[in-house]
Order: C-alpha cells, then structure tokens, then sequence
C-alpha cells in the first residue's frame, strides 16, 4: 500500500486549479504538476506512482537536457476535499473551489504539499493516481501589501 508523499519546498507547474477545458484536460478537471529529481521519479515510478517523462527533444542535446520528470496531481473537492492554504505576509487563508483558480497565475515563494495515493487496477493495469491532500501555498507580495495590509 503506497504511503502519503509529504513534499516541501516543491516547484509546480502546468496548473489548471480552475479546471479550464484545453488540450490535455477535461473540462472540470483541476490539476498541476510537481517536477522531481530524477532518482525521486524513479523510486516512485518502481512503486507504481504514475511519472512523465519528458520526451526526447531533437534541438536538445541529451546529455545536456535537464528537464525533469514530473507527477500529476489531481485537484479534487468532491468526495476527499483538497485542503488548499495560501500564505500571504503571514497572513493564512483556507480556500475552497470557487478562489482555488487564483493559483493559476499567482507567483509562488514556495509551496508544500501532501500528496494522497489513490491505487487503481483496472483490466489488469494499475497504478497510483496523485491527489492533493493538502497544499500550502505562499505568494509573493509587494511593498504595498504590506502597506495596505494585504
């Protein structure tokens, strides 16, 4: 049985907390993406956890590519509701469904998570699906948030 990934101080990207419908996503379905090391990637792809690796790219040399593999992550608020926080001039603020698409465009100063594991099996296939447990966001401000106590 997988255990929770607890995770800190991680680079995301490729957010869709809105759920927008696009080329690679349902309309509705909300997720990013938590780049990892390369060891990382694969000791959580021996343990069934569902890894992308960057495909091979014809103007990058590979001994010279450093992209790094990354773990989906679905964001859900249906049945195991994500608890989503974002940390702003030490201010915390829980958000729900309707703020999480903020996210999408806001600059991160670090964030940190727990990832839940969801095993699967299906026709003889399984593997383990990424859900946000828990999320802890926090933005960079300026000098007028301080200002105006935002």
């Amino acid at each position: 049985m997988a255990k929770e990934l607890v995770m800190e101080s991680v680079q995301i990207g490729f957010r869709n907390f809105e759920g927008r419908e696009g080329p690679y996503n349902r309309k509705g379905d909300r997720d990013f993406v938590v780049f990892l090391d390369r060891e990382f990637a694969e000791e959580l792809e021996r343990e069934g956890w569902n890894i992308k690796w960057p495909k091979p790219n014809d103007h990058i040399n590979p001994e010279e590519d450093d992209r790094n593999p990354y773990l989906p992550v679905s964001v859900g608020f249906d049945y195991y509701p994500a608890k989503v926080y974002i940390i702003s001039n030490d201010n915390v603020t829980m958000v729900g469904e309707d703020e999480v698409e903020m996210l999408d465009w806001a600059e991160m100063e670090n964030v940190d998570l727990v990832i839940r594991p969801y095993e699967w099996e299906v026709n003889g296939n399984s593997g383990i699906k990424a859900y946000l447990k828990a999320g802890y966001f926090t933005i960079v401000t300026n000098a007028f948030d301080d200002k105006y106590g935002i």
